[in-house]
């Protein structure tokens, strides 16, 4: 069987040259609030490149800018948090299946996670089951994470239900994690937000949405009836076509849309959407920053000696 992590890296190596590489590589390794590091070596600036870490004074004696590179002192445990109920298995925006979509994220993520060092742990479930594999280092053990997400998925499948997950970890999971979620579009219900917000009080918490199939194509494009994964139930193309239909539909969206976000603001986790496995990346780098810079500005005092919310 081909190997998921090979075709996850091929796909970054093919879309992500060398400057991008080395953003990830930053935007992930400032995650970890106060990451213990130690001085390793001076070497040349390259383009991505932090500018806090030029040396000014090896760079005034050598005539070239030059960059301070540190390694870590200590491992970090990263968990990768992933939805494998039955609506990980519908269309997802771009036309694959939102499983594959995760399983892409999470070596994404995963991969990034080794080159640092970190160990990877994986909990996965649906409503009425989660599956933990405790954290380890190594591509061997990314691999064996990425097919148990791969293999979970499935239509005949038990609903999602992220809670559930979100649970286990509260319940069962002790010590600091970098918590990265890779869910189903969903609302969160009062249940699910309580423990997020008990979650974001334990551990580090970045989320990763993956986005829903639009309703139906565009009129006059060759369509077949759609059908809700959650529910089972179908939609009627004569509905899915309605214009009055779609212009509410898209306006129900939007609002949910809205409240969703606010959800996660009022609660501090940097969230990002993706639409496909080629959005991948982009989505990752976007979070990781999105994220950082949250916690920049929650750290930073303002004028009046408070801090920013």
């Amino acid at each position: 069987m081909p190997s998921l992590l090979r075709r996850v890296k091929s796909k970054m190596f093919i879309f992500a040259h060398r400057r991008t590489l080395t953003l990830l590589d930053g935007e992930y390794g400032s995650v970890f609030k106060g990451r213990s590091l130690d001085f390793d070596e001076l070497r040349a600036y390259v383009p991505g490149d932090e500018v806090r870490d030029i040396d000014w004074k090896a760079t005034a004696r050598h005539g070239s800018p030059l960059v301070k590179r540190y390694v870590a002192v200590r491992r970090h445990t990263v968990l990768l948090l992933v939805d494998t109920g039955r609506n990980m298995a519908a269309q997802a925006l771009s036309g694959e299946t939102k499983k594959d979509i995760a399983v892409h994220a999470a070596g994404v993520l995963g991969y990034l996670a080794s080159r640092h060092g970190d160990d990877v742990g994986l909990l996965h479930g649906n409503a009425t089951r989660s599956t933990y594999i405790p954290p380890r280092s190594g591509e061997e053990h990314l691999e064996r994470l990425l097919r148990d997400v791969d293999a979970s998925a499935s239509l005949d499948g038990q609903a999602s239900g992220i809670a559930e997950q979100l649970d286990y970890v509260l319940r069962y999971l002790k010590g600091r994690l970098l918590i990265v979620a890779v869910a189903d579009e969903f609302l969160p219900d009062a249940r699910t937000e309580t423990l997020m917000r008990r979650l974001r009080g334990r551990h580090e918490v970045l989320w990763l949405t993956v986005c829903d199939a639009e309703l139906a194509a565009e009129p006059g494009n060759r369509m077949q009836e759609s059908t809700d994964v959650g529910t089972g139930q179908g939609i009627p193309l004569s509905l899915a076509v309605d214009p009055t239909v779609r212009a509410a539909y898209a306006a129900a969206t939007l609002e949910r849309e809205r409240r969703r976000q606010d959800v996660f603001y009022r609660l501090g986790i940097a969230e990002e959407q993706t639409t496909g496995s080629e959005d991948v990346l982009g989505s990752v780098f976007a979070l990781l920053e999105k994220h950082r810079s949250r916690a920049f500005t929650a750290r930073t005092p303002t004028k009046g000696g408070s801090r920013a919310g």
